[in-house]
């Protein structure tokens, strides 16, 4: 990208709200969304290629300059409690995300930040952060790309010990299931929802129809993706 930012800005993708935090522990919440450009893995099931896939997309033409204020001022004026900072992947920009989410947080704002775990939060960003939503990614989702990309021990290491993350995995079979198994207690992650893949309410439906049990009798909690069962893929829902 081409986009030069200021020392007060972020890459953006999109804001939108009010809206539902469609997954994990927050499912159901009111929020407002603030979507940000730019990530380190190339997952073929990515469902915001948009913020980083340059061979389909105008990265230039997807992105804004947006500066923290102008943030601020938008997430402050909508009617929710919870802000949910996404991507691509935020942590990305975190230097510059810090300055926003403290003052989110001062505005009486709680703040979850959707990851992939590959990129430590620093001390600074982890003191506002009400809490991350870790996604490691799987083999059957990130195909192509090696463990040793999409898995970094030492950064869930540092997620673990913090308590302020959960671990949320997307299945798309009940294959993936045995792989979150050595995940989990190869880094000893806890606590971990598994939610099922699709872009329609029929696919997440019947994947969670699948997968639902043996997930449970393994001790994982159960997540669907709220937003796809009631919007389908809608951009900005």
């Amino acid at each position: 990208m081409t986009i030069t930012l200021a020392h007060d800005e972020l890459l953006v993708a999109e804001t939108f709200g009010p809206t539902v935090q469609g997954e994990g522990p927050s499912l159901g919440r009111r929020a407002a969304f603030i979507r940000l450009m730019q990530c380190n893995l190339t997952c073929t099931r990515c469902d915001t290629p948009y913020t980083w896939d340059r061979t389909r997309f105008d990265l230039d033409a997807e992105a804004t300059s947006t500066s923290i204020t102008d943030l601020l001022a938008w997430a402050t004026a909508q009617p929710v409690d919870l802000v949910v900072i996404t991507g691509g992947e935020p942590l990305i920009q975190q230097r510059r995300l810090t300055p926003l989410v403290r003052g989110l947080v001062e505005a009486g704002l709680q703040v979850e930040i959707e990851t992939n775990g590959t990129i430590a939060p620093e001390p600074d960003l982890l003191a506002w952060v009400t809490r991350f939503n870790v996604s490691p990614k799987l083999s059957s989702f990130g195909a192509g790309m090696p463990a040793s990309k999409r898995i970094k021990p030492r950064v869930l290491n540092h997620f673990v010990v913090s308590g302020q993350a959960v671990f949320k995995f997307v299945v798309s079979s009940t294959a993936d299931l045995a792989e979150i198994t050595g995940l989990v207690q190869d880094h000893h992650l806890e606590p971990v929802y598994v939610m099922a893949e699709g872009r329609t309410a029929e696919e997440v439906t019947r994947r969670l129809a699948q997968i639902a049990d043996p997930a449970l009798a393994l001790g994982f909690h159960l997540t669907t993706r709220l937003h796809v069962l009631i919007w389908g893929d809608q951009r900005g829902r």
